[in-house]
């Protein structure tokens, strides 16, 4: 502000001394005599060019002031926007066989306070469903499809010495988990990496946890969900918990995971169970030539329950021509294997590539095995998504 006060001060000076120069050069001693008004000589005098700068300076002073203002209203300089909205259009035969489209949107506002914290908040609308259901339109889960605007998530992320902390609502006790898995399907059943149960995915309570890196490629993480909303509270015999832990390890071209969690039933109900999962990966060295492979095998246990496990095998070519190409096959969820014999699978396949630095486009296609006497769905669908 000091440059823009300055760069006004000056034109005002300039034109007060203008007058000045202007009189100088036309005054002469022989028109002396002809001043003979006392009133146009006390006028004169009474001119100041001191206190005519002090108005000036005070008149910029009052401008800073709003500017300052305006600058106090506005976003801090820690704090950063993002919005993307994606369109779907899906068939599917066997189900949704009409051609559907649904869309997504989604805002994500980022601030630090300390520059080491991070206070990330997620706005999602959406009304997802039928066949485009497969996608993970944003605003199709934390708002159930309705054409609103809802809170996603809050999460607040701090360190505490050598050890990174979160807690935040509407989130996952795995926020701070680092999952040895490097697919990136688009399909909501194979995106979890096959531990969707043991890493807490799709939690919608409070949540917290912690985790810290050794150093060498090794790190460790537990979380912790719970319905801090409901009149049971946290961490209470009537409430229904989740705690779960992580182990991780990560080198240059492969990683490998064990994730464990515990699941709280609800009160005098026999159900807990307790998942653990394993993940593993492996990257070429040549992108192009070869597909990255990922893999995730869980299984569920419970007192007086029917054990359950889920898995997954991905594999991914990061660079397919100007896009990514994947395909994977996996367990739709945890299966029982007393009730479901055989585990029913499904099929993917997804091609995606960039149009432009803001806009990416991905076809899918599916398959899904179902109930016996029951068609498997064929699904094909076409996602838009853009970045700004």
């Amino acid at each position: 502000m000091k440059l823009f006060k300055s760069l006004l001060v000056a034109p005002a000076t300039l034109g007060l001394l203008a007058p000045m120069s202007v009189t100088a050069n036309e005054f002469n001693l022989t028109d002396v005599s002809g001043y003979s008004s006392s009133s146009e000589v006390e006028n004169i005098s009474v001119f100041d060019a001191a206190k005519e700068l002090a108005v000036t300076n005070s008149r910029v002073d009052g401008l800073e002031a709003r500017f300052n203002n305006f600058e106090a209203g506005a976003f801090s300089e820690t704090t950063t926007a993002s919005f993307s909205a994606d369109f779907a259009a899906a068939s599917e035969d066997g189900g949704s066989e009409a051609l559907q489209a649904y869309y997504g949107f989604q805002i994500d506002l980022n601030t630090s306070f300390t520059g080491e914290d991070s206070l990330d908040v997620s706005i999602d609308a959406g009304n997802s469903g039928g066949a485009a259901s497969e996608f993970d339109l944003n605003g199709a889960h934390g708002t159930g499809g309705a054409d609103v605007l809802s809170v996603d998530g809050v999460v607040y992320t701090f360190p505490v010495g050598p050890t990174t902390v979160f807690v935040g609502d509407n989130a996952d006790g795995s926020t701070l988990y680092s999952t040895a898995c490097v697919y990136g399907g688009p399909s909501n059943n194979l995106d979890d990496c096959g531990n969707g149960s043991s890493a807490m995915a799709g939690g919608e309570g409070t949540a917290f946890g912690a985790s810290y890196e050794f150093g060498d490629g090794f790190s460790v993480a537990v979380g912790y969900t719970g319905a801090g909303s409901s009149a049971s509270g946290l961490m209470t015999e009537e409430g229904s918990d989740t705690f779960g832990g992580q182990i991780s390890y990560a080198a240059d071209s492969y990683g490998v995971s064990f994730t464990a969690a515990n699941v709280e039933g609800a009160s005098g109900a026999n159900d807990d169970r307790n998942y653990m999962g394993f993940n593993g990966y492996w990257t070429p060295a040549e992108t192009g030539a070869f597909p990255s492979i990922s893999a995730g095998y869980e299984v569920g246990t419970g007192d007086g329950l029917a054990d359950t496990n889920q898995w997954f095998v991905g594999l991914q070519w990061d660079e397919a021509g100007p896009g990514t190409l994947g395909t994977a096959v996996g367990t739709i969820g945890a299966s029982i294997g007393d009730v479901y014999d055989p585990e029913y699978l499904m099929y993917e396949a997804f091609y995606s590539y960039e149009i432009n630095d803001g806009m990416t486009i991905t076809p899918l296609i599916y398959v899904k095995e179902t109930a016996a006497g029951s068609d498997d769905l064929t699904g094909m669908m076409v996602k838009t998504s853009f970045s700004f």
